[in-house]
């Protein structure tokens, strides 16, 4: 991966251990709410905007309580699990950290601006990245690649020039259709496919083998 001078991380699944956080709080909501929650709601929110999502739980989970209010109640939720204990990837702090001091690191996520703020904020890791942006400031959320492409510009980094780093199949295809090379360390609760996998160039078994040697 030569020429590489940015790293572009993903939040949830990758630095944070949240993904059944978020499920949890989501279902428990739809549920609670009469909504028709399926096996295959999460699975098709994981990537969404928070927009995106919220709308989702309205229009197809038929909650009744507008996308705003569903967003503002599932965001509060989700700071009072943090609240609890921050779920931070085994190993997260120190290979941020050692990125950092060869590369420029940004965050392309698609939770809300107010939970990655905390999130960095509450780990301690806020001075360490120049730019965070989330899906809920750009056009589409994942598999699109306009949050990528947003830490990229913010940046001002050429994408070709930006390692990103993603767990799921839908911030593995926003990502390399944003033109930036990819760095995957597979979800274990919602692994991508094979065929996803094929648009990586490197594949790791834990966030803690992420070092500059395998950037460089």
């Amino acid at each position: 991966m030569s020429g590489i001078e940015a790293v572009v991380f993903d939040l949830d699944g990758v630095l944070v251990d949240s993904d059944y956080i978020w499920h949890e709080v989501r279902e428990g909501l739809a549920r609670e709410r009469g909504g028709a929650w399926t096996d295959h709601s999460e699975a098709d929110m994981m990537g969404m905007s928070s927009t995106e999502w919220s709308q989702y739980l309205h229009d197809v989970v038929g909650l009744p309580e507008s996308p705003r209010e569903l967003n503002d109640e599932v965001v509060r939720r989700m700071f009072a699990r943090y609240e609890e204990e921050l779920p931070l990837m085994t190993g997260a702090s120190e290979v941020v950290r050692r990125l950092a001091a060869s590369f420029r690191l940004a965050v392309a996520s698609s939770s809300n601006r107010e939970l990655i703020d905390g999130v960095l904020e509450a780990a301690g890791l806020s001075s360490c990245f120049e730019a965070t942006v989330s899906s809920e400031e750009v056009t589409r959320g994942k598999p699109a690649p306009d949050v990528f492409l947003g830490a990229a510009a913010r940046l001002g980094v050429d994408p070709a020039r930006c390692a990103a780093i993603e767990d799921s199949a839908n911030g593995i295809r926003a990502a390399h259709a944003a033109g930036m090379r990819v760095v995957a360390i597979p979800n274990r609760r919602y692994p991508p496919g094979v065929d996803t996998l094929a648009l990586v160039e490197v594949v790791l078994e834990s966030l803690g083998r992420l070092n500059p040697a395998v950037l460089e």
